[in-house]
């Protein structure tokens, strides 16, 4: 028969593991950059997408002029020469913010003998080397809730100051984006597990997009995760609560559990989709450049779509 133990220990025991996840997030940081820009770099050959002019050139470019926006801002000549009324922009204007989040909470810490690192380290090398590539194509990036958007491009070191700050910050960080409300010339790219109640990601993701914002996710897994190879007598760990699970016969939870997972990812599917947000699906035990490469397509392609790398 199998059975199961729901040990709850006490807040205080979780406190000290809190601090040396922080600890061990600010040690792991300063190779996470380097892992970034060596990520952007093999990818930085055939990268397309919007390159700003240098000092003293000017770019234009015409869009449809949108109910609600000021008459000064037609350009009249443009507009004689075709259907319809047209707005003249500089191409920075013109390009996107991209905004950056990277779930940093305790149960990114997670590794399996069969990964190649933890989730954390694959979300900040992956999301630092995006913000690598798309400062080289024309747009800006920053961290969601954290800084303001940058040019730059030594991105990845500038990011990674106000991430050092962050980490160094011994609490316990959230499994969910900040709840900022982003322009419809925005997009967010969110990097982590999303092993949450979808009922909180879907109000969290109602708030980022209520004012047109788009985005991608991507959903960071251990291959234990997707796979529950467990049996016999098992111990779980709750790395975001004091919680510990005890089971007999782990072998025969794996159907369920894996039913309960696709039911969980369709729901976070779902949601996103609902909100102009496609999900990508990456494994820690394959290379991060697969990832690196499907985000930069569907950055290319502002659709939103679903899909595994």
């Amino acid at each position: 028969m199998t059975d199961a133990r729901l040990i709850e220990t006490s807040d205080s025991a979780h406190a000290p593991r809190c601090r040396q996840v922080a600890l061990d997030l600010a040690r792991r940081l300063p190779a996470a950059l380097v892992a970034a820009k060596d990520l952007a770099a093999s990818l930085m050959h055939g990268v397309h997408g919007r390159r700003r002019a240098g000092v003293g050139e000017t770019f234009w470019q015409f869009r449809h002029f949108t109910s609600g926006e000021a008459a000064q801002t037609i350009d009249w000549r443009r507009s004689a020469r075709g259907d319809g009324l047209f707005v003249r922009e500089r191409e920075w204007e013109a390009a996107h913010t991209l905004w950056l989040w990277m779930d940093l909470s305790p149960s990114m810490g997670f590794v399996s003998d069969l990964a190649r690192e933890p989730k954390v380290d694959r979300a900040l090398s992956l999301g630092l080397a995006a913000a690598d590539l798309l400062v080289r194509g024309g747009e800006r990036v920053g961290l969601l809730g954290l800084s303001r958007a940058f040019a730059t491009r030594d991105i990845v070191d500038r990011l990674g100051e106000v991430l050092a700050v962050e980490t160094g910050r011994a609490v316990e960080h959230a499994e969910l984006p900040p709840a900022v409300a982003l322009g419809a010339r925005n997009r967010a790219i969110l990097i982590g597990d999303f092993l949450i109640e979808p009922e909180l990601f879907a109000e969290r993701l109602s708030t980022i997009a209520a004012r047109g914002a788009s985005g991608h996710l991507v959903m960071i897994a251990d291959p234990v995760e997707e796979t529950f190879p467990f049996a016999g007598h098992v111990e779980l760990v709750d790395s975001d609560s004091p919680a510990t699970l005890r089971l007999g016969r782990a072998e025969s939870w794996r159907a369920d559990y894996e039913q309960r997972l696709a039911r969980h990812r369709a729901e976070i599917f779902d949601i996103s989709r609902a909100h102009g947000f496609s999900v990508l699906v990456h494994r820690t035990d394959r290379p991060a450049s697969e990832a690196l490469i499907a985000l930069r397509a569907r950055l290319e392609e502002g659709g939103a779509t679903g899909g595994r790398a």
